[in-house]
């Protein structure tokens, strides 16, 4: 929370010009994003619609960064594993797994495992568009366009269904934001 009260102040801090650049750097922050940048926007006394635009342009921007990133780290381990490949030798008898399987890994390599099989069932259940539409309401949207690049899923198709989710949760949420900070100032006036 320290965050973002930090972003609250500085808001309040800054010429009305700068206000919503503020918002859309916080919108970039994974865990504020959009819903939280239009937030702070809204209670720094920013128009709503003006906060709500810069907090999904801000959110968008670091979300493309994250896809672009995520697509180069995919492609370079694929053409490696490919390139590796084609130079080995078929794999020798008796060097598949550790004894053990699984839980040889270790508590972090479980876990991580455990993350990656919860989102693969969610992705063949509800494909890019389902994940990319509830996905907020598990993780910031940086994480599951990495997830989804990462699964090989195509850059255009991750980055406009992100749009979709950030244009949506940032609309609701600083639709409800800006009703209800018009009902507490209308009942504190």
């Amino acid at each position: 929370m320290n965050l973002v009260d930090t972003f609250q102040d500085l808001v309040a801090q800054v010429p009305d010009l700068v206000q919503p650049l503020i918002v859309a750097v916080a919108a970039m922050v994974p865990f504020i994003e959009g819903e939280g940048g239009a937030t702070i926007g809204i209670i720094g006394g920013i128009h709503p619609a003006v906060a709500a635009v810069a907090a999904m342009l801000g959110n968008f921007l670091a979300v493309t960064a994250v896809v672009l990133a995520s697509a180069g780290a995919r492609d370079a381990v694929v053409n490696r594993r490919r390139a590796k490949a084609r130079q080995s030798s078929p794999v020798p008898v008796g060097s598949g797994p550790a004894p053990g399987g699984k839980g040889a890994l270790g508590p972090a390599e479980d876990r991580r495992d455990a993350r990656r099989a919860k989102f693969q069932r969610a992705y063949e259940r509800y494909g890019v568009p389902g994940v990319s539409l509830l996905g907020p309401l598990l993780l910031p949207t940086h994480f599951t366009a990495s997830m989804l690049v990462a699964s090989g899923v195509g850059k255009a198709r991750v980055l406009v269904w992100q749009a979709v989710a950030i244009v949506g949760w940032t609309t609701v949420t600083a639709f409800v934001a800006s009703r209800l900070l018009n009902l507490v100032s209308g009942t504190a006036a």
